[in-house]
């Protein structure tokens, strides 16, 4: 993850600190590192599917099976695969994941390519690239930062002090690494990060912050009834991330 140097703090450690109380108090660290340990199965997954050049050979089902394990385009993939095509998004996916030009042009490149499907396509380069490659490149989804209304699980645990706002989505990319790699910093000194010992821990942990956060709007602005059936946090942070539906 790339890494800066704001001119103040960045994390809230505070938040950050209070956030973990109420995630423990709705499920253990077993639990949490039990998500995270799907997390390396998914990324297992895509490196046999997309990894060394597969991507370029992917056949449709493959590429199904790659979609349906993204939160956000699960039930989108036919659609997505009908936009595209599939031999041109496995040739776009082989670029994203390969390509010699700076990640933030990739991105901008595959974004281009998902305008034949747009409004479903925001979280998948990032997903993609992490989950390939979860050692070198980092998450990025609506719900962890959405720049148009400038919120998220990302935005709950940091400073003011941090600007991620950006112009364009490459560059955004590489903003929200650097303040990924802050955070999961401070995050493994300070134990709210170590749920997974690896890159997908930083993962589980914002999964959780944006499920207490729904928690605490659907508590104020819903029904008792519908509360009584929203997911329990662990099922939820695994629909966020993906790896509640974990198709062979």
């Amino acid at each position: 993850m790339p890494v800066g140097a704001p001119s103040g703090p960045v994390v809230d450690t505070g938040a950050a600190q209070e956030f973990l109380r109420e995630i423990l108090g709705r499920a253990t660290e077993g639990d949490l590192a039990a998500v995270g340990a799907d997390c390396r199965r998914k990324s297992d997954r895509f490196a046999e599917v997309l990894g060394d050049g597969r991507a370029a050979r992917a056949s449709r089902a493959d590429l199904r099976e790659v979609l349906r394990r993204i939160f956000s385009c699960r039930r989108k993939a036919d659609m997505i695969l009908e936009a595209v095509g599939a031999e041109r998004l496995a040739a776009e996916i082989d670029r994203l994941l390969r390509g010699l030009e700076p990640v933030g042009e990739r991105i901008e490149r595959f974004d281009a390519v998902l305008e034949a499907a747009p409004g479903i396509g925001f979280d998948l380069p990032g997903e993609l690239l992490h989950f390939a490659h979860p050692e070198h490149y980092w998450l990025w989804t609506r719900w962890m930062w959405d720049p148009r209304i400038e919120t998220g699980a990302l935005r709950l645990v940091t400073t003011e002090e941090l600007d991620l706002v950006a112009e364009g989505r490459g560059a955004t990319y590489v903003g929200v690494g650097r303040a990924l790699a802050f955070v999961n910093e401070t995050g493994r000194a300070a134990g709210f990060t170590t749920f997974e010992d690896g890159p997908f821990g930083i993962d589980v942990f914002l999964a959780c912050v944006y499920a207490v956060y729904m928690y605490t709007v659907l508590r104020m602005r819903m029904t008792q009834e519908f509360n009584r059936i929203v997911p329990g946090l662990e099922g939820l942070v695994r629909t966020l991330l993906g790896v509640r539906h974990q198709e062979a």
